[in-house]
């Protein structure tokens, strides 16, 4: 455990210089609790990483507490979230009302779905090579903004975006430019979607997805069509057709996100079971379901839209334009 704790500290070091860009006359609020083993070796490692924080045990204090700590902060100060499961303060949907404030936000969230054997993954995920994703986020977005059409190729199966996409937005720890400082870890990601959705066609190999419980589940890849935008799949495993069927009862199976992770900890061969982390996976994840709150679509209301469900594609290439961004498990540049 100490191992672990001195490793996370030293990535945590580097995510409050190099990303979040923390100041000397800045403050520091840790809020945790100590449910889950992984939760308690996150929280030792900012006590390694943050010597002047204050920390806080959400099971020891009231919510008035917790209100009165932050209003106690400044617009910069930060404020961590490390969390078993998710805080509830009844109405006060925490990480939204410090964005609100003008206050960095880190949050680690759902850490209890992790087993012991996934502590490693997860505290690797949090490395910050701020070099590389700068590099190669930028480099997508560019790509992705100005392109027309995107072709994801797995094994015996091609899947088609036509029509260009929205603008990319980026999860890579440059918040220059960015109302909001922080967000949820991992980081390491670049995601857009279609401007048209009826023009994705095709089909594609499916490796895990993300069940009812937000738990990744992971299997032999499996095929899926799309047509019109709209996905479907009939030889697929159990849990895969219950996950459409919940989204059929209320809105089409609809193809959103098209996610790039550039995460190089997390991958078919290195898992955690939280999605929120493992979307960052190096590859492609795509959404399905009606709602996503980036992107402002006609016919989709972004309060009423119930799903964003993730899936993980088996791709071998992908390709922009006929130019290979992606192949063999890595990107091209």
């Amino acid at each position: 455990m100490e191992q672990r704790i001195a490793q996370l500290a030293k990535h945590l070091k580097t995510v409050l210089t190099d990303a979040i860009c923390l100041q000397p006359n800045e403050h520091a609020l840790v809020i945790y609790d100590t449910e889950a083993p992984l939760t308690r070796i996150v929280t030792e490692a900012y006590r390694e990483a943050l010597p002047q924080g204050r920390f806080v045990d959400f099971a020891t204090v009231t919510p008035t507490d917790i209100f009165t700590s932050i209003e106690n902060l400044k617009a910069g100060d930060l404020v961590i979230l490390v969390q078993s499961t998710n805080f509830r303060l009844s109405e006060f949907r925490i990480r939204i009302e410090l964005f609100k404030r003008g206050l960095k936000t880190i949050e680690h969230s759902h850490l209890l779905r992790m087993s012991e054997d996934q502590f490693d993954t997860y505290i690797a995920a949090l490395a910050y090579d701020k070099q590389r994703l700068r590099q190669q986020g930028h480099t997508l977005k560019n790509i992705l903004d100005a392109c027309n059409t995107i072709t994801v190729e797995c094994e015996d199966t091609t899947l088609t975006f036509s029509g260009g996409m929205e603008e990319t937005k980026l999860n890579i720890g440059d918040y220059s430019g960015m109302t909001n400082v922080g967000g949820t870890f991992p980081i390491g990601e670049v995601f857009s979607e279609a401007k048209d959705l009826t023009k994705t066609q095709g089909s594609v190999r499916i490796f895990g997805f993300a069940g009812d419980d937000h738990a990744v589940r992971l299997f032999s890849p499996f095929i899926a069509t799309v047509t019109n935008g709209i996905l479907d799949a009939s030889d697929c495993p159990v849990e895969f057709t219950h996950v459409l069927n919940l989204i059929r009862e209320d809105e089409p199976v609809t193809v959103r996100e098209f996610g790039l992770g550039l995460n190089n900890a997390l991958g078919k061969n290195n898992i955690v079971n939280d999605i929120t982390a493992f979307e960052r996976q190096k590859g492609l994840h795509l959404s399905l379901g009606a709602k996503h709150a980036q992107y402002n679509k006609e016919g989709f209301n972004r309060k009423t839209g119930r799903y964003h469900v993730d899936i993980f594609i088996d791709a071998t290439r992908i390709l922009v334009d006929d130019k290979i961004i992606y192949q063999n498990g890595d990107f091209t540049f």
